[in-house]
Order: C-alpha cells, then structure tokens, then sequence
C-alpha cells in the first residue's frame, strides 16, 4: 500500500523510516551530506556519488545470530554474519523514495576504492552511522556499537532529498563500566586482552571512563585472518617450485581465480577475526543485542520501537 502524500519534510522522513524498520532495520538515522562532507576526504564524500545528494539515511540491521558467536574460529572469520541484509533495505529506500517522493537516490556503494585496494572504502558507511546517531566508534578497530543493539551491519542510501537530520549519540556506550575496571587492574580492556595478534591498544581515562586515544593496526589484523587463505600456500608453493614450474602457479586456472577475488576484495580476501567482538560486552549483552532475546521479546509482545538517531528540527544541508 502506498504511504499518502507528505505534508512536511518531517512527515516524508517519518515514513522513510518507517519504511526501513518494515524491511528490518534495528535502528535507522539520518545524517546531512553538508555535515558529512566537512570530514569525509575528497572522492569519498556522498557528491561524489550523487553530485545533488542531500541527505544520507542510515540503516543498522542485526549482526551475528546467538549462534554464531559459538562457531569455531575459523569458520566465525568467513561467515560471522551478512551485511547482505542491510544492504536489501538501503537499495528498497533508493526505490522507495524515488516513487514515492521523486527524488533522485542511490544505494551507496560498499565497495572498495579500485585505485587504492581492497582495504579503502569508496565511502565511510561508518561515518554516515556515526553522524546518523546510530552507532559510536569502539576501541576495537573502530568497530561501531549501539548502546542498545550491540554489533550490527550498516549501509546508506543518499538521495536528493532534504530531510531533518538527526544528531550523533550524545555518549559513545564504549567503554563499558567493566571493560574500564579490568583496564584499570591490567591495562586492557577486553577486546586488547584478548586480540589474537595485539592489535588493539587504547589510553582510558579511568576517572572519566573516556578513551583518550586509541590505536589499531590493521596489518596485523589482516595478516591473521588470511591464515586460512589458499593465498599463503599459493606462494609458499610457487617459492619452493623449480623455476620452470612456477608459472603454473602464477597463471594457472587456481591463481587466476585468487587474483580476481583480490583485486575485487570478495570473499575471504576479506575476512576478520571476530575475537574481539566476541568477548565485547556491548557486542553481545547490549539489551536487544541477542536475537535470541528479541525474538523472546516479540512472542511476548513487549518489543520497544526500534532506535532512531537523535533527532534535531529543521531541514540542513
């Protein structure tokens, strides 16, 4: 069924939220392009994309399932959860408010930059989310929390449209109360402690339960969760070939396909690690984190509404 006509911006973004929360978003904002682009570098801002973007709305939807955090390892590195779900309301909300309002929009894109590698974001959908009021850097590698919905998946999707934006969160849940207690008794928070390669690092003020800096190295965390690549033993093998072989490794039907997941950064040449999130108190026992809990929640029929950013008046950008 089709949602009237909007009398008010307000009212149009009412319905556009209403929309995403129908296709399954947790927690849904939005953010202006003006705001973002004032951070965001040139050729990742939103106008680089949409030359007349407005306005960014995004979407937060659940992460791993309960069971997922008991998955070896291993297995939690390459499936841990799929973005692919936020990824189906944002390009809904490109469609939708293109026939519903007649504004030009666009799924934003996830992918990496092709000039600069795998790991360069075309865009930061972690700073639409952060200016959205959605989610709040942690010290684990920058990974965003909600304070009520824990780890989830993020996309954007800009259109043309002015609509009021919404304000970041006034406090970033991270750390948490006990997360700053072990620190204070061991110089680590959870997620530092239990990093496979110690990638994580962070100075708290104990007294403020503030992060004064933070540090995260990724070449480590990369170099870690490619262990299980077949990338590895590729070259392990092309290293202890004879010299006539080692073309068979470099051109042969099974380089071939580890070169084209590369340069398009698909799949495993991806992957992350998870540890940290695995032990995160915010990732897992954040109130509606588990879905196992919501669920329990929804048969009882005491669901809250779901998060939105923290609104502001007025239209920007």
């Amino acid at each position: 069924m089709t949602p009237p006509p909007a009398r008010s911006p307000e009212e149009a973004k009412e319905q556009i939220l209403a929309y995403a929360r129908k296709r399954g978003a947790l927690a849904v904002g939005v953010a202006s392009v003006a705001d973002i682009e004032r951070v965001a570098p040139a050729g990742h801002r939103p106008s680089d994309v949409l030359p007349r973007a407005r306005s960014v709305i995004s979407v937060g939807v659940g992460g791993p399932t309960a069971g997922d955090w008991y998955k070896p390892a291993k297995i939690l590195a390459y499936n841990g959860g799929s973005e692919g779900a936020a990824y189906r309301v944002s390009y809904g909300l490109a469609y939708f408010i293109e026939s519903t309002f007649g504004y030009r929009s666009v799924f934003c894109p996830p992918d990496p930059d092709p000039e600069r590698g795998t790991r360069v974001a075309l865009q930061s959908i972690k700073l639409h989310a952060e200016l959205a009021g959605i989610g709040a850097r942690s010290i684990a590698g920058d990974i965003l929390l909600h304070p009520e919905f824990g780890f989830m998946y993020y996309s954007s999707t800009f259109t043309e449209m002015p609509l009021p934006a919404d304000d970041p969160m006034p406090e970033n849940p991270c750390p948490t109360a006990s997360c700053v207690e072990l620190y204070s008794r061991t110089g680590q928070t959870p997620c530092m402690r239990y990093c496979p390669v110690q990638c994580l690092d962070a100075v708290i003020d104990v007294r403020t339960r503030t992060v004064r800096e933070s540090r995260y190295e990724m070449y480590k965390c990369a170099e870690l969760t490619q262990q299980y690549e077949a990338m590895p033993g590729l070259l392990r093998q092309l290293l202890a070939s004879a010299e006539d072989d080692r073309s068979r490794y470099l051109d042969g039907p099974q380089a071939q396909d580890l070169w084209y997941k590369l340069s398009i950064g698909e799949g495993e040449m991806v992957a992350q690690c998870f540890e940290c999130m695995r032990v995160c108190p915010i990732a897992r026992r954040a109130p509606q984190a588990d879905p196992l809990l919501r669920g329990a929640k929804k048969r009882a029929g005491t669901v809250e509404p779901p998060e939105l950013g923290h609104s502001r008046p007025g239209l920007r950008g």
